[in-house]
Parts: structure tokens; C-alpha cells; sequence
């Protein structure tokens, strides 16, 4: 197996890991080589769930990568003097699987809704024929079935697993998973409805703005409550500096 050439470097940003780096795909394709492992996706909302939830901090702590994913937290290692650009966690997925289909990666696919899930694989057919889709499961299964199910999924050997189930959910059933585990595993959040056609992200000028979160609040009112964690981040960012 391939190394990586160079050990990634890691800042912390309240306590929490993160990679920097401004080439998180190729750092993904090296861990790839490397014999594989868990990467998270870190905005100021999961840096702040991560305070306060032993079981997410422990996931990050644990991941082989843990990228720049929101603009707070660019914004955190800034301060620190590393000069990062954001990088959404969907658009690494979206590559990550354009490579899988263009190397004869192994892909799986767990989360996100029945009607997505099947919507999923009739899109990825059409956009990615060349695509090995070697297990795919909607997350909203019984508790007694998914021990069966994650065993199916080690079986595979997958390259590339990206699960939606939601933060801290996804994280944790990752890291929790049985040894030995390979390929790059990822939670992704709402990129299944994206990619299905269900939602739409923000327009192109707000992510270049930095105000995504604004985009998702105005369709998506009663996430205000998870909003508070912004200001909240800020602030304890520049007290951590005084």
C-alpha cells in the first residue's frame, strides 16, 4: 500500500482536530492508499456538539482526516495563522465518487430515506455508469437490523462508504463499526437529497459569501435553535484568545 507522503498536519480549533490543508482530495486519495479511514466533515455547529458530546469528540479525535468543512472554522485557523480555503464536505464526497467511478472503487452508500435512497441510485446510474455500487441501504431501518447490515458491509470491502445519517449519528456508527474496517468512510450529512434532486444547495454567491447557513435556515426555519451555535462558536473562539 502506498504511504502518505507527508504526516498531515493538525491544528485544533476549541479543543477539536483538524486537518490543514488545502488539498483535501488528494489527502483523501493518499489515506485511500494508505489502508483507509474515517473522514469528518468540521463546521462551527459539530465543533460545538463535539464540546459537549463525549461520543462525537471521540469520533474526531479518532478519524484519519477532519477537514475545514465550514467557514468558522476557516475563519478559527485563520486566527491561528493557517490559511486554509473551506471545503465542503459534498463537493470531496461528489469527487471522491467521480474517482471511485473512474478507478474501480468499491462504493456503498447507507442513509437517507427509502424515496431518496432509491432516487439516489437511479441518479448515480445516469451521472456515473462506471460506478460499482456494491451495497446501498436507506437509514431508516429497525435496531435489530443493523448489526446484520454492518456485517454485510464489512464483507464487501468497500473503497469508499459515505452515510447520511445525520450529526453525531453518523460519526459515531462509524467509528463505532467493528475492526478491521478499509476504504475511506465519510458521513455526509443531507448530500444524498442534494444528489437525488430532492434539495438544492445554496446558490453559488452565498458560498462564495461564506452565508450557506443563512440559505439553509430560510428553507429550513426550525433550525434556528442549531443556528445558536454560531454566535456561540465565535465567541468562544476569540475568548480561547484572550
Amino acid at each position: 500500500m502506498a504511504a502518505l507522503a507527508t504526516k498531515p498536519v493538525r491544528a485544533r480549533v476549541l479543543g477539536i482536530p483538524v486537518n490543514v490543508s488545502n488539498d483535501v482530495f488528494g489527502d483523501a486519495v493518499a489515506l485511500h492508499g494508505a489502508g483507509g479511514g474515517q473522514i469528518v466533515t468540521l463546521n462551527a455547529e459539530m465543533t460545538m456538539a463535539a464540546r459537549a458530546d463525549p461520543a462525537l469528540g471521540a469520533a474526531i479525535e479518532a478519524a484519519r482526516m477532519v477537514i475545514p468543512d465550514g467557514a468558522g472554522v476557516v475563519w478559527a485557523l485563520g486566527l491561528q495563522s493557517h490559511r486554509v480555503r473551506r471545503s465542503p464536505g459534498i463537493e470531496l464526497a461528489r469527487r471522491l465518487l467521480e474517482h471511485a467511478a473512474a478507478a474501480g472503487w468499491r462504493v456503498a452508500l447507507v442513509g437517507a430515506s427509502p424515496a431518496v435512497m432509491d432516487q439516489l441510485r437511479e441518479r448515480l446510474a445516469q451521472d456515473l455508469p462506471g460506478l460499482d455500487l456494491v451495497f446501498s441501504v436507506h437509514g431508516y431501518q429497525s435496531a435489530d437490523t443493523w448489526t446484520g447490515l454492518q456485517q454485510q458491509l464489512l464483507q464487501c470491502r468497500p473503497d469508499l462508504v459515505l452515510v447520511a445519517l445525520g450529526v453525531p449519528r453518523q460519526e459515531t456508527w462509524i467509528q463505532e463499526l467493528p475492526a478491521p474496517r478499509t476504504g475511506l468512510w465519510m458521513g455526509v450529512g443531507g448530500s444524498f437529497d442534494v444528489w437525488a434532486g430532492v434539495k438544492k444547495r445554496a446558490p453559488g454567491w452565498m458560498g462564495a459569501l461564506q452565508v450557506e447557513w443563512l440559505y439553509r435556515l430560510i428553507k429550513e426555519p426550525s433550525r434556528w435553535r442549531r443556528m445558536l451555535s454560531l454566535p456561540a462558536f465565535a465567541w468562544a473562539v476569540l475568548c480561547e484568545r484572550r
